[in-house]
């Protein structure tokens, strides 16, 4: 059995299909890990109850391993993880850093208008200091259909990035004290993520640069568990042609859908090695060839031009190119 040093995993939510922008961090995630000699875990973000889908998960695993992607366990999915979650929450318990809370989005927005924020202006709605219990006592797990939120202390994180370097970050004022049990009886995607990191020995998250501000987010979280948070390599976003981030509620192309269309997995890998600067030319590649001309040295000077421009678009010719090895 081998020896790993480092741990990264590959984290996908089975709530659809897997679009370029969800493939190529995916894809890249498992090259870092190869090229370095790290291990390399899969995990189910299966959460959501009701957007989750045992069809789509089994979908998404067979598209990675279609694209040539492996793992080193056998996959784990946070549905099936309650009780680690259950121990995680009754640890900061005994802290004194959960409360109950028993109000909706709706009425934390109505909070923060009355604060003094203008309606739809798109500020965070979030719970604030004021709006903690007044009683000591109350800061404990109250059975019921509510939710339990996590005290945030003020201040600034100082968070160091693998690719796009240091940025600082106020949590307290980004995310408020944000929920980490939900009123469905269950883990919040905050919290649970950092459980599974620290139970998983997860040394390197790999993941897309949305995401930036949730790392000081879960750094707090991990540090107030008793852990070591992991270490953040942070991905430019791949975008359409306009610049908008590419989603599944927008219906953009899934591999599913290009696989059924018979675009071939060379195809869409020598996409992904175009679009971040493995090779200058759209031209079909495998899962052996993409290895060999990966430098992870390469993959910072990428990600941190990428990250300055905005993100990384993907233009109509790109798209044309894909589709041109239907058969």
């Amino acid at each position: 059995m081998q020896n790993f040093s480092q741990t990264t995993r590959l984290a996908p939510s089975p709530t659809g299909g897997l679009h370029l922008g969800n493939a190529r961090s995916l894809f890249l995630c498992w090259a870092l890990a190869r090229k370095l000699g790290w291990r390399v875990l899969l995990r189910s973000e299966d959460l959501d109850r009701e957007r989750c889908d045992t069809d789509a998960e089994k979908a998404i695993f067979e598209e990675l391993r279609w694209l040539g992607m492996d793992w080193d366990e056998a996959p784990t999915r946070q549905s099936e993880r309650s009780e680690a979650y259950r121990n995680a929450l009754a640890a900061l318990e005994t802290q004194g850093a959960i409360f109950a809370c028993e109000r909706s989005r709706k009425e934390l927005q109505a909070a923060a208008e009355a604060a003094g924020a203008p309606h739809g202006s798109g500020t965070t709605v979030r719970s604030t200091p004021a709006m903690r219990p007044d009683d000591r006592a109350r800061f404990q797990f109250l059975a019921g259909e509510r939710n339990h939120r996590l005290v945030i202390s003020e201040g600034t994180d100082v968070i160091h990035d693998q690719l796009l370097g240091t940025r600082e970050f106020d949590v307290s004022e980004l995310f408020g004290d944000p929920i980490i049990w939900t009123r469905n009886d269950a883990a919040s995607y905050q919290f649970a993520v950092v459980v599974d990191d620290l139970q998983q020995q997860v040394t390197d998250v790999v993941r897309g640069d949305d995401l930036f501000p949730s790392a000081a987010l879960q750094t707090r979280i991990a540090t107030m568990l008793n852990g070591t948070p992991p270490n953040w390599w942070h991905l430019p976003l791949l975008l359409d042609a306009n610049g908008r981030r590419l989603s599944k509620r927008d219906n953009d192309p899934t591999l599913g859908s290009l696989r059924a269309s018979q675009v071939t997995a060379e195809r869409i890998i020598g996409l992904i090695a175009k679009t971040c600067d493995v090779q200058s030319d759209l031209a079909p590649m495998s899962t052996v060839d993409f290895l060999a001309a990966f430098d992870p040295a390469h993959l910072r000077v990428w990600a941190q031009s990428t990250s300055a421009a905005g993100g990384d678009r993907l233009c109509h010719a790109d798209l044309e190119w894909l589709l041109e090895s239907k058969s």
